[in-house]
């Protein structure tokens, strides 16, 4: 028996809960498991000694007797620190899966889960839509009902594990069990197959079917449509299919969580004398008033225009951020008329320009502070 602290050992406290033990044990196996370390007699001596402790730390009992008398109060019970008590099997059947790729218990196979990437319209993702899809998957063969036998035939007892679906095997200086490799864990094998799965029990299919989508969807969001994926072993439940959805880039709006933006452009003759403007909204036209002296990237929230959210909580809003344009393809006309309002504004001094001037008065002091 080792004379160091079990808890020590495991490097856990002595208040660690089952889990974090058993945690720990996993880590010290897989680090100093003997077949990792071939002839490195300090490794199996730091194996074997995380088995001793695991042994009586996972025990409730010997736990208990151990934190009240020590070493002393479990020496009896432990012995040579065998493999029985407090959960230590699965813990160690996990481990030898992890160190040598088997499996700890033969069991069904449930069917693999699918995903289907669905594309919507930012209309069909904030108003919910219903859409058919189809989908390439696998499902009982309804010849032979799923089990893989030609019909009138059946699987057999497999030979080599004797039904039990796992194997014993020597590792080193223990046995271990391991997923039997003639049936897979299956505890069967089929020597006469189904001629149309081939003995697979399932078949490829391609499967209709309606799928819901709430509205206020959005990116990245899941639907998960239960028992729609592949089909799982005979009696095991077929898998499920996940929705994952994709909203199409929109040519007006652009989405943030509950709210909408749309950028609205605006003449200067509308952003300097102000004016009332029809903008869109996914419920239809919408009248925005542009306050004189308007500039552009000032933004205008219009309550309650944007998208209830799928997960719930208040409707969002739409947000207008104006761009103002500067006009193009000016004929002679219009170019004289410009110049003369240039001259008007030099005459009016700064006052009609606020920004403009502001920038420019900061541009200055920045230029006298690199000479000083």
């Amino acid at each position: 028996m080792s004379q160091r602290d079990y808890y020590e050992v495991l490097e856990v406290s002595n208040t660690a809960s089952d889990a974090e033990i058993k945690k720990a044990f996993r880590r010290l196996a897989m680090k100093y498991h003997p077949d990792r370390n071939p002839d490195d007699e300090s490794a199996e001596k730091n194996f074997k000694e995380a088995k001793e402790a695991f042994d009586v730390l996972s025990n409730p009992n010997k736990r208990a007797a151990y934190d009240q008398f020590g070493h002393a109060g479990v020496d009896q019970s432990v012995g040579g620190g065998g493999f029985s008590g407090g959960g230590f099997g699965d813990a160690f059947s996990d481990i030898f899966g992890d160190i040598f790729g088997g499996g700890g218990r033969s069991r069904v196979r449930k069917g693999a889960d699918l995903q289907y990437n669905l594309e919507l319209t930012l209309e069909d993702a904030v108003k919910g839509t219903t859409v058919k899809i189809r989908v390439p998957t696998l499902k009982h063969c309804t010849t032979c009902s799923g089990s893989g036998a030609k019909p009138g035939t059946s699987a057999e007892t497999c030979s080599t594990c004797g039904g039990h679906g796992q194997v014993r095997m020597q590792q080193g200086f223990f046995s271990v069990q391991q997923t039997c490799p003639n049936c897979r864990g299956k505890g069967t094998t089929i020597s006469d197959p189904c001629n149309t799965c081939h003995g697979a029990g399932r078949v490829k299919e391609h499967k209709s079917l309606s799928v819901e989508v709430p509205a206020g969807v959005d990116n990245g969001d899941r639907i998960r449509l239960s028992g729609e994926g592949e089909a799982g072993d005979a009696s095991a439940p077929s898998g499920d299919l996940f929705v994952q959805i994709h909203v199409k880039p929109h040519p007006i709006f652009e989405r943030d969580n509950a709210d909408l933006y749309c950028e609205v452009p605006i003449s200067i003759v509308t952003a300097a004398l102000g004016g009332e403007l029809e903008v869109p909204s996914l419920e239809g036209r919408l009248n925005l008033k542009v306050p004189a002296g308007t500039q552009t990237h000032k933004q205008f929230r219009m309550r309650g225009k944007g998208v209830k959210p799928v997960r719930g909580g208040p409707i969002g809003d739409l947000i207008c951020r104006i761009v103002v344009e500067t006009p193009v393809k000016l004929n002679a006309e219009q170019k004289e008329l410009l110049e003369q309002f240039a001259q008007s504004m030099d005459k009016a001094g700064k006052k009609h320009s606020p920004n403009e001037n502001s920038w420019v008065d900061n541009m200055k002091k920045f230029f006298e502070d690199m000479k000083s």
